[in-house]
């Protein structure tokens, strides 16, 4: 007999932390506490902010200047503080979500403080995260720190900022955002606000090598990101099939069939973040179905 649980089986609380902390790993089966457990893809919430609020945009029209003519292309704008999507992700008991700041002005701060102080230990957070604040947000409820542009700039990835990140947070509280975008048939890591092909692409070799400094990697699918239009396949299988350790992955998500795809390409290793395809972001898919497809698949199943 069987019994439906609202958060992954194979979560596991680590010890000595903060706050109290789960992480999620890969899809498997094994034996927790005398039951049979089996593991799934697990649907992962967002809170996007933007200028202080929560917002759901198009990331590959964010710019740090409009100079170049390009406009920011919002799907959805939120009269909703963020404490109170966090407070549904809490009462929902959906763990291992982020907090995303897409700038970082002093409203998109605070607004994302009063996220993680709303679900102490459930959120991520990632937008600006480097040396001299990634611990002050862990302080305020962080569970892991996302790092992007600190890591990956210019084009370039800096492999020392990343090991000097590792021993002040540890490998354990840091997420690595690897998002892509399709370069001459292979996928190379974006940076600058997702404009500038990077000299890092997401293959086998890279996944082993960055997994030894990261907990988590949080991967979009940049080509279909924010625009509703289905999933990149071909992405979910390469991290299902090489990430060893848990990923995250984001992008066109606009169905419920869309969340079975990802679950049959990265053969159920794979987690899913939808944003504007939701209701509560303005969309046509409803939130409170993709959480019960959610809590469908994971089972604890007894002996």
């Amino acid at each position: 007999m069987a019994s439906r649980v609202p958060s992954p089986p194979c979560a596991a609380a680590r010890s000595g932390w903060a706050v109290p902390m789960v992480s999620v790993r890969p899809a498997r089966s094994g034996v927790a506490r005398g039951r049979a457990v089996v593991c799934a893809v697990i649907f992962r919430p967002c809170i996007d902010i933007h200028k202080g609020k929560v917002k759901q945009i198009v990331g590959s029209t964010l710019r740090d200047s409009s100079n170049d003519g390009t406009a920011l292309v919002t799907n959805f704008e939120s009269d909703k503080p963020p404490a109170e999507f966090a407070n549904i992700y809490k009462e929902d008991e959906l763990i291992g979500g982020h907090v995303i700041m897409l700038g970082a002005d002093p409203a998109s701060q605070a607004a994302a403080m009063e996220a993680l102080h709303a679900y102490p230990g459930g959120l991520q957070v990632g937008g600006g995260i480097n040396l001299e604040n990634a611990i002050s947000y862990l302080n305020e409820g962080a569970s892991h720190v996302i790092v992007t542009s600190y890591v990956f700039s210019e084009g370039k990835m800096n492999i020392e900022r990343l090991k000097q990140l590792v021993d002040l947070v540890g490998k354990h509280r840091l997420v690595l955002d690897l998002s892509c975008r399709k370069k001459d048939g292979r996928y190379a890591i974006v940076t600058d606000r997702w404009q500038k092909f990077s000299d890092v692409f997401v293959d086998e070799p890279t996944l082993k090598h960055l997994a030894a400094y990261a907990d988590e990697f949080l991967v979009h699918g940049v080509d279909v990101e924010g625009k509703r239009l289905g999933i990149d396949e071909e992405l979910v299988e390469l991290l299902g099939r090489y990430s060893p350790i848990p990923v995250t992955y984001a992008g066109g998500v606009s169905t419920m069939d869309d969340l079975e795809r990802i679950k049959r390409a990265g053969n159920s290793r794979v987690d899913v973040t939808v944003g504007s395809a939701l209701d509560i972001f303005g969309g046509d898919l409803p939130y409170k179905d993709v959480v019960l497809w959610h809590k469908e698949q994971n089972m604890v199943s007894q002996p």
